[in-house]
């Protein structure tokens, strides 16, 4: 990992990695830090993370500006909605986008 941070609604990871199945990373991801949330406050007994995910793919001479992106979650969002920038990307990059398999 190089870098996390997010906001309350979701997060981004910067991570170098090798040959691995993105699919499994996340959901090891999502289930140590559901299980740690849990762990934390009974408050967070029902916790869970939203099925889907994004995942991009950057350069080396990318990981500056997506480390200071990620440092500046909080005051980005207070501009933009996640939802909206998350669109936003997809029409950027020509992904294909089906909103009944992306909001929990």
């Amino acid at each position: 990992m190089i870098i996390a941070g997010g906001d309350a609604d979701h997060i981004h990871i910067l991570i170098s990695i090798g040959r691995v199945d993105i699919a499994d990373l996340i959901g090891d991801i999502k289930r140590e830090t559901s299980k740690w949330m849990k762990q934390q406050d009974r408050s967070f007994a029902k916790f869970y993370w939203q099925r889907g995910y994004g995942a991009f793919s950057i350069g080396q001479s990318q990981v500056p500006a997506a480390k200071r992106y990620i440092n500046s979650q909080k005051e980005h969002h207070t501009k933009q909605t996640f939802q909206n920038e998350f669109r936003e990307l997809c029409r950027k990059y020509e992904m294909d986008l089906d909103e009944r398999f992306c909001w929990d």
